[in-house]
């Protein structure tokens, strides 16, 4: 294959810089956070006192609460703007390219964006790491040394991101290698099957039978593992059911459509439920750790209540810290999930735009559509993902925990900001909007 032929087709076109930017910039951030996360665990697991094993449980439901969902972030990141790299690539297949050169093609665009963007995550992650040294906890600051990770440990986490980033690519090249035709004329629709939601069930029932009979039965450690692996395969299940999810909730949709706005808001969701998840994963996971902040929170103020020494108070101030880290990370993955994947909504359907402005389709139209097929299904897939995060945490500590005041309060607190920073990038995003409706 000429390189630079193949140079030639992987260059965005005019006005597209952002099909790079966009991807370089989400793994920026992301390696940024994941090594952020990965060294404030590294501090709790240095410790070995006997009250270590508390903040060693808190640690591992801390990194599967934001590490799962920030790797699923690293994994449709490299996904970014995929319509404009699959039409590419299908180009290259049409004029005979193999398989393997395709592959090789995408495996070397998506590792160097994923690697510029981790060396940016890594300059960001040091850039942060004074501040995090700052964070108390125990009745002193973590210290720079406590939360900075190893050479190896930095390089380790930055390689699993790119190798996320290149199996990513090759999962989603297998229309662009079998039908490279359909992708071209946009024939080739992304396929979700009901039997996700028979699978997340299962996954589902077996993560609340662990959770009622598993904890007491055992060690302390081996108990962690089991219960943060729940969290872990609960959160993993909320990525494959949800483009199901979207997508009966749109075909629903579009029976019931009266308006143009509606019908093209159900149609871009069909275009493609998974691209359609991206836009609102974010805002699931972060409503599924609001469950968890808000049953922590009711802990907490009843804990305080009822607290007797200094040791006791300690703890219940870290944990309140723990929490309010943990929720401010969950914004910043909300913010950072919700405008990279509508900006690059907007590119992969730049020609969509372009041809609706051909027919006489107002902005104000398409615009309208495009805010309804985000915010639509937004709000049932925060409640659903807030159910399933509440029959986790039921077994471990009840329901009055989780309908006290200050839980409902704190769990609708997080929803309602997670809708709003949702929003709000669709009205950030519309300029560019604009700019891809306008003809050539």
């Amino acid at each position: 294959m000429n390189v630079r032929v193949l140079a030639l087709l992987l260059r965005p076109g005019p006005g597209q810089g952002g099909v790079i930017a966009l991807p370089m910039i989400a793994f920026a951030l992301v390696t940024a956070i994941v090594l952020v996360v990965m060294g404030g665990a590294q501090a709790f697991w240095g410790w070995t006192d006997p009250e270590a094993s508390i903040y060693h449980a808190l640690a591992a439901i801390a990194l599967v609460l934001l590490v799962v969902p920030l790797v699923s972030l690293g994994g449709a990141a490299a996904r970014l703007s995929a319509r404009r790299r699959d039409e590419r690539l299908s180009t290259l297949r049409l004029m005979g390219v193999s398989p393997g050169g395709v592959i090789t093609a995408t495996v070397v665009e998506s590792t160097l964006i994923a690697a510029a963007g981790a060396l940016a995550g890594i300059v960001l992650y040091i850039a942060c790491v004074p501040l995090l040294g700052l964070i108390p906890f125990r009745g002193t600051p973590l210290g720079l040394t406590a939360v900075l990770l190893t050479p190896l440990a930095i390089a380790g986490i930055a390689a699993s991101m790119i190798a996320l980033a290149g199996v990513s690519a090759v999962i989603g090249l297998r229309l662009v290698v079998i039908s490279p035709l359909g992708v071209r004329t946009r024939a080739a629709v992304p396929r979700v099957h009901w039997v996700r939601a028979v699978g997340a069930i299962a996954v589902i029932a077996l993560a609340f039978a662990t959770m009622m009979w598993f904890p007491g039965t055992t060690g302390v450690i081996v108990t962690i593992i089991v219960v943060a692996g729940m969290f872990a395969a609960a959160l993993a299940v909320l990525n494959l059911v949800g483009p199901w999810a979207l997508k009966v909730h749109a075909r629903r949709g579009l029976r019931r459509a009266e308006q143009a706005s509606r019908l093209l808001a159900m149609r871009f969701i069909l275009e493609s439920p998974k691209a359609a998840w991206r836009q609102v994963s974010g805002v699931a996971m972060a409503s599924f750790m609001a469950v968890f902040a808000g049953a922590g929170v009711a802990m907490v103020d009843t804990a305080s209540a009822a607290a007797a020494d200094d040791a006791t108070l300690v703890l219940i101030g870290d944990i309140r810290t723990g929490l309010i880290i943990t929720l401010v990370a969950s914004f910043v993955m909300v913010a950072v999930s919700v405008g990279v994947n509508q900006a690059s909504a907007i590119i992969d359907q730049r020609e969509l735009h372009r041809s609706l402005h051909f027919f006489g389709v107002p902005l104000e139209v398409v615009d309208s559509a495009r805010t309804r097929a985000v915010m639509a299904p937004l709000l049932v897939t925060a409640i659903c993902s807030a159910l399933c995060a509440a029959v986790l945490v039921l077994p471990l500590i009840g329901l009055a925990l989780i309908v006290q005041p200050i839980s409902i309060v704190t769990i609708l607190a997080v929803l309602v900001a997670g809708v709003g920073i949702v929003w709000l990038s669709t009205r950030l995003t519309r300029p560019l909007l604009a700019r891809a409706f306008a003809p050539a």
